[in-house]
């Protein structure tokens, strides 16, 4: 079965599939404009296997452009739209997308000097919308005035909206998908560079099946009326899950948003659209409890569930949030290798500080430096194994040599399972360093740090002391109120000298006003470790 005939189910059609700008879609239209689509890609005559890159807002088009490349034997590449223009190009290039579907304010700026810069692209489809003013679709195709432009690059055709789909399609309705064979690639998913440059991870049809069958079964237990919500983007595995494989799967409502989640577009989604799940990162978590403080007026009676990933949600913020709205968060781990989710808290069953427990379908394993299985208790580099893993990196087969082993994804996370089956996550594998001979994990001692009122966001990477010798630095981000710096850290370096061991405290403290962060909420510590190497050339 492919993604197509899965989701649009006759039993469906009445109901509401997407909820996008206060406006619902049924089941029905939906995919009605996914048939339409799957014919204009048609007339591009794209081969099986060929990539078709995505750089569109989360929005109705996503959905029916992702559903109809992955279903008519092409590949889908979701590009996250808040790279940099040169980060987006590189994307195109490193996967050799043959075609590009195109938010039209971008189009101008990706395109320029498209025939050097973009190899591969031979077709781009603008999307146009209705709301957007006539500056907004200056592109230069747009100023040609014509549905098709030709010239040096690629050809371009405008779309203006999802019902021109329908209008330019030939007998939609007409349109067949075929059977995805199973090791025939659906999907080239980018990693969010948290650790450097991102990879593409190339997925099947089957591992989006899969992640419905075990995360979304086991933890969501989706009921009839849910409507969910998520801050994280449809570009990402995490989001592609929480916003579209998991309510069309199950027939019930995907809430879009196509600006950026802010506080206030999420408190304003919370009020009009009254979410009953709700998926965030740590730091979305975070800031709309200061937003709530402040305003004292985020909508959280609908939410039944909340959820977050991409870093460890730290006790204290979990427990703050279920104090505050009365509403759980499953904290969980997953990967753009393993498509989503493959640990969480359970409802009902929630440790905060933790990971939850391994889901079932997933197998995982802690090993040491050498190898060897760690017991209960130990830190270990984190394995794991279930039929949601990705085929490998794409075009990258040192690397995926690395990483995939004998059915095995090294995560390159340091865990530490308890005798009750919660894992704990203690950092990435290259943030961890030594101190005095032991190691440190940045998670651990932020998690320490943001137990002091006055911190909002922490980073802990290595730093060095004056006689060479690794240590921890904090990176400290204080909340609105001013505050007495130098008296802060004395009360951080104090709360600290009573959670841990003296190996693991910072021995710096730089008060910053901003984090690097991926666009899915992780924290760029190599960033940070560059910054401190940078300042230290300097003297």
């Amino acid at each position: 079965m492919n993604l197509f005939q899965a989701i649009f189910t006759e039993q469906r059609s009445s109901s509401v599939a997407v909820v996008y700008e206060n406006l619902p879609i049924t089941y029905e239209r939906l995919r009605d404009q996914t048939f339409g689509l799957a014919a204009v890609l048609n007339l591009l005559r794209l081969g099986s296997g060929e990539r078709v890159a995505l750089l569109l807002n989360d929005s109705p088009e996503f959905i029916a452009s992702f559903i109809s490349i992955c279903s008519s034997g092409a590949i889908a590449v979701p590009i996250n739209m808040g790279l940099r223009v040169e980060e987006q190009r590189a994307i195109l290039n490193d996967c050799g997308a043959r075609a590009a579907i195109v938010e039209a304010d971008l189009c101008s700026s990706l395109l320029t000097d498209a025939q050097e810069r973009l190899r591969e692209l031979k077709d781009v489809l603008v999307v146009h919308r209705n709301q957007e003013k006539d500056s907004a679709q200056e592109t230069q195709p747009a100023q040609r005035g014509r549905d098709e432009w030709h010239g040096d690059g690629p050809t371009i055709r405008e779309l203006r909206g999802l019902d021109h789909f329908l209008r330019v399609a030939l007998g939609p309705n007409q349109q067949t998908f075929p059977e995805p064979t199973e090791h025939e690639a659906a999907v080239i998913l980018y990693t969010s560079g948290s650790t450097g440059e991102p990879k593409g991870a190339v997925h099947r049809q089957a591992d989006i099946f899969y992640t419905n069958e075990t995360y979304c079964r086991e933890v969501l237990r989706l009921r009839a009326g849910d409507r969910i919500f998520s801050s994280s983007r449809l570009p990402f595995a995490y989001g592609l899950g929480n916003s579209l494989s998991f309510p069309l799967l199950n027939g019930v409502t995907s809430i879009l948003c196509r600006e950026k989640p802010t506080t206030e577009v999420i408190s304003r989604v919370f009020s009009e659209c009254q979410p009953t799940i709700f998926f965030g990162v740590p730091v979305i978590y975070k800031l709309l409890l200061e937003y709530h403080r402040r305003n004292g007026n985020l909508d959280c009676s609908s939410l039944r569930l909340c959820i977050s990933a991409g870093e460890a949600l730290p006790a204290q913020l979990g427990e703050d949030w279920k104090k505050t709205f009365g509403v759980e968060v499953l904290d969980g781990i997953g990967s753009t290798e393993m498509q989503h989710m493959f640990m969480s808290n359970h409802e009902g069953d929630v440790r905060y500080g933790s990971s939850g427990k391994l889901l079932n379908g997933y197998e995982a394993r802690l090993l040491d430096q050498e190898g060897n299985l760690t017991p209960d208790g130990e830190v270990g580099n984190l394995w794991v194994k279930g039929e949601s893993a990705a085929m490998g990196y794409w075009q990258k087969p040192e690397v995926t040599t690395r990483t995939f082993v004998d059915g095995w994804v090294r995560t390159g996370d340091l865990y530490v399972r308890d005798g009750d089956g919660f894992w704990t996550h203690m950092g990435r594998s290259d943030d961890c360093f030594k101190s005095s001979g032991q190691w440190v994990s940045p998670v651990e001692v932020e998690g320490a740090l943001l137990r002091h009122a006055g911190v909002s966001q922490v980073a802990v990477v290595e730093d060095f002391d004056k006689d060479g010798l690794p240590c921890a630095c904090a990176f400290v981000m204080c909340g609105e109120k001013p505050l007495d710096l130098d008296r802060t850290e004395d009360e951080l370096r104090e709360l600290l000298k009573s959670s841990l061991p003296r190996f693991k405290q910072p021995r710096r403290y730089f008060f910053v006003s901003e984090l690097p962060y991926t666009a899915t909420g992780k924290i760029q510590r190599f960033k940070l470790r560059e910054q401190l190497r940078s300042s230290e050339s300097k003297v």
